[in-house]
């Protein structure tokens, strides 16, 4: 009797999820970005937000929460109604906040439905042009020789800082960290010289390779970008080094199933338009779409990593 009354109860649940989805928009959608306006995951999210729009019937209204790492902006899009009519398109410091702050009200895996992972950005090693290395073997020798590197970086809770963390311990190297108040500012001090090196994402520092302000000596991904294509991987060098930003769409945990799979289906699809991939492969972002199930796996995967990675390193907001 307990067994048909558990199946009877589940299969009720079952057509609650799919009666509320037949309903489903009712209203206007919210995309949470915790960022300022500009960054790639605010450029991406506005550029297929339209195009969902027109496949949901009901508009889309992108709010940036930008402050502290993302915290709030993230915390408030945990917090929402799971009814499909607040998302957020969060960034790769969603999986590390939760290591580094103490106001994180939000697990990465528990308290959100992965939709899909939207795009990866790799990262390039650049080196101001009057360093004696034009690889990262060379990178190595000259840290090793001097005692060690400087780095700079846009922030402390930056994918930039945590790939330079993994950088000195792959490499096995002294590296003396300097934050920057966004990338602009440590860019223009490695250009300079005041900082020898940086990692910082291809979007950022492109213009100036290509202007020859500054030296690409290795990209972060397990494979070349075709921005870059002379430049070899980290990887090449240093096996199983990977360190890209990337940018995903999450709704609320308990969001009904069938919503998810419906935002999913308008999703991959805009991400796949002709005009959206031209402008965003021109930044080097590669778009990926996929599955929910894709997405929460990789997520969980980012998520440990990073967390050993900053446990292991005692890597600090200080």
């Amino acid at each position: 009797m307990k067994r048909l009354g558990a199946a009877l109860l589940a299969t009720l649940c079952v057509a609650a999820s799919t009666a509320f989805a037949q309903d489903w928009p009712s209203k206007p959608i919210r995309i949470l970005v915790p960022n300022p306006p500009g960054g790639v995951t605010d450029l991406l999210t506005r550029l297929v937000a339209p195009r969902m729009s027109d496949a949901l019937g009901q508009p889309i209204v992108i709010e940036n929460l930008p402050g502290a790492g993302g915290v709030p902006g993230t915390n408030q899009a945990a917090r929402a109604n799971p009814d499909g009519h607040t998302l957020a398109a969060v960034f790769d410091s969603f999986a590390t906040n939760p290591y580094l702050y103490n106001n994180v009200q939000y697990d990465p895996v528990k308290d959100f439905a992965p939709i899909a992972l939207m795009a990866r950005q790799p990262q390039v090693l650049v080196v101001n042009t009057k360093v004696a290395a034009k690889t990262v073997a060379d990178l190595a020798r000259v840290a090793k020789a001097s005692g060690g590197m400087t780095f700079a970086v846009p922030g402390l809770a930056t994918s930039s800082r945590f790939s330079t963390e993994l950088l000195k311990t792959t490499l096995g190297i002294d590296i003396t960290v300097v934050p920057y108040k966004g990338g602009a500012a440590a860019i223009t001090e490695v250009m300079g010289g005041q900082v020898q090196a940086m990692i910082a994402s291809i979007g950022l520092v492109l213009p100036h390779i290509q202007a020859g302000r500054l030296v690409p000596i290795g990209v972060s991904s397990l494979k070349r970008t075709p921005q870059l294509p002379n430049v070899p991987t980290i990887a090449d060098t240093f096996p199983g080094f990977e360190a890209q930003s990337w940018s995903g769409m999450l709704a609320p945990a308990k969001t009904p199933r069938p919503v998810i799979d419906r935002l999913n289906a308008v999703l991959v699809k805009a991400l796949a338009a002709p005009d959206v991939r031209e402008k965003m492969e021109a930044l080097g972002t590669e778009l990926v779409g996929g599955t929910p199930e894709q997405f929460g796996d990789w997520l969980k995967g980012e998520t440990q990593r990073w967390g050993r990675i900053i446990r292991e390193q005692k890597i600090t907001l200080e």
